[in-house]
């Protein structure tokens, strides 16, 4: 380790490893720290059974040529060093209902996802245009998005001001047809009364234009991020968890860490959660109203995630997601489930690997989970690298809610059971301590329509030399969280800079191959 850096980045989640790459890039000296076995927050992989499961990246958006994932990929220089899968392109993810044989398909292409729905609802052709547009027209209001300078969405009333669900209605009268345009909404957490439409077309946006799967699962995105930082001179540090800040004459001057080390910078970035960082500093370095501020922003609920191990040639591989709902009238109400009916809803996902030979070696099913089901196990903490034990009780906990979801999936798939080699589950606790979120929330913290600057964290702190980054700043996501890292590190070298080297990357390749 170096004596001081120009740049230490706390937390190795895809915010902290692109903004780490990002100014590596522009030659400062740069550290990247994080606390586990494995970088990449929730990019990380797990193995069970000799196969790969994903901690949180199921699918992936906007990464076809020329969209904006993949604009940005480019510049980082990682696009080309992904090896992916495109999914269905006529149903890349289904809505289905119980008592419900249809499966609605949202496809891929704007033209195709109109067709798709048109043919299922050909009564609501006009109104399912009008949706589509209305997607397009405002995230095309949201600059980073499309790679341009301009205003970001917090200043735009129009834009923070309007509810998913009310707004999502408007444009129908059909109850089922409302519930299929908003049936990927746990891909967002959305939450009936709270959420902004802004907040539903972002998340949905990039996927309807292209969805893809990362074969062999998403930790190949952290893989590249940590070989291109590290070939642009950074640095990383796996089991290097920050425990404190040093702090003097109101500037940030080094971390401690939990093996005793002091890593001296000049600018810091905070990649965990803003709540923690403030304690990890120390609360009283802030003004009190920007603390309490901070701690009151409400965090998203979290999930309970079934991963299954699957017999071979048992169970045909899904080139696509399932989104599934009990009832097409309750599509919002996910959250709000009581201990008998839960769960409401549940989303069905698969990873692939390089060769496809139509079955499928893994499943994972995941629903919303409430952080407050695990308060009798609060005070425990389980990772890889510091391992122990919940206790009995939580063994069986977890056994209760895996045959009572095991149970809601046999309605859809009656023969899963014997299909399955073996389970394994993620609790609210497992995010918790692997990814850091706060009460291990889903999408770091609650956008709300009522009150849009509530949840609004800016990446430059209160303290001159220290930025946040991360999901907990504007949107979650792997393209959220990009466009969150370029944010933070356009408060460092400059908005109209930064941008101009990206887009600059686009112009030489475009260059480049009309010459070839």
């Amino acid at each position: 380790m170096k004596e001081q850096y120009d740049v230490v980045v706390i937390g190795s989640g895809l915010g902290g490893l692109v903004c780490g790459l990002i100014l590596a890039k522009e030659g400062k000296s740069v550290c990247v720290l994080e606390k586990n076995n494995q970088y990449g927050g929730n990019l990380q992989t797990f193995v069970r059974d000799k196969t790969i499961f994903d901690t949180g990246v199921h699918y992936i958006g906007g990464l076809s040529e020329g969209q904006n994932l993949h604009r940005y990929f480019k510049y980082l220089d990682i696009y080309d060093g992904l090896t992916l899968k495109k999914m269905d392109e006529d149903g890349f993810d289904r809505i289905t209902f119980d008592g419900d044989p249809i499966e609605y398909k949202h496809a891929q292409g704007y033209k195709n996802f109109e067709q798709k729905l048109i043919s299922q609802f050909p009564d609501e052709a006009e109104n399912i245009v009008a949706y589509c547009q209305k997607l397009q027209e405002v995230c095309n209001k949201f600059p980073l998005y499309n790679l341009k300078l301009g205003k970001p969405y917090y200043d735009d009333e129009e834009m923070s001001g309007k509810p998913a669900r009310a707004y999502i209605n408007s444009f129908t009268k059909n109850a089922k047809l409302q519930a299929v345009l908003a049936g990927s909404n746990l891909l967002y957490a959305g939450d009936a009364d709270k959420t902004p439409f802004y907040v539903h077309a972002l998340s949905v946006y990039s996927y309807i234009q292209s969805s893809y799967r990362c074969v062999n699962g998403g930790s190949q995105i952290s893989k590249l991020l940590i070989r291109k930082l590290k070939e642009n001179g950074g640095e990383a540090y796996k089991h290097h968890e920050v425990v404190k800040f040093g702090y003097k004459e109101n500037k940030i001057t080094s971390v401690f860490t939990k093996n005793g080390k002091e890593i001296k910078g000049s600018l810091f970035i905070s990649n965990i959660e803003p709540k923690l960082t403030l304690k990890l500093v120390g609360e009283d370095k802030f003004r009190k109203s920007y603390t309490r501020r901070i701690q009151q922003i409400e965090s998203t609920i979290s999930a309970f995630s079934m991963h299954l191990v699957l017999k071979p040639k048992s169970f045909k591989y899904m080139n696509y997601n399932y989104y599934h709902f009990k009832d097409h009238n309750n599509v919002w109400n996910g959250s709000n489930y009581s201990q008998e009916n839960w769960p409401e809803s549940y989303m069905i996902s698969m990873g692939v690997k390089k060769k496809v030979d139509g079955w499928a070696d893994q499943l994972t099913a995941i629903t919303y989970m409430r952080y407050d089901e695990l308060t009798p196990w609060e005070g425990t903490f389980n990772t890889v690298a510091n391992k122990n034990n919940r206790g009995q009780t939580y063994e069986e906990f977890k056994m209760a809610k895996t045959e009572q979801f095991l149970k809601e999936l046999e309605k859809k798939f009656p023969n899963i059971r014997e299909c399955i080699q073996a389970s394994y589950t993620s609790t609210p606790l497992s995010y918790r301590d692997y990814i850091g979120c706060n009460n291990g929330a889903m999408y770091g913290y609650v956008k709300d329509v009522g009150n849009p600057l509530k949840s609004f964290i800016s990446p430059r702190t209160k303290i001159g030399n220290l930025y946040f980054t991360g999901q907990s700043l504007n949107m979650h996501g792997i393209l959220g969280v990009t466009i969150s890292a370029v944010v933070t590190c356009s408060e460092i070298l400059g908005k109209e800079y930064l941008l101009q080297k990206i887009l600059q990357v686009e112009q030489t390749e475009t260059e480049v191959n009309s010459t070839v």
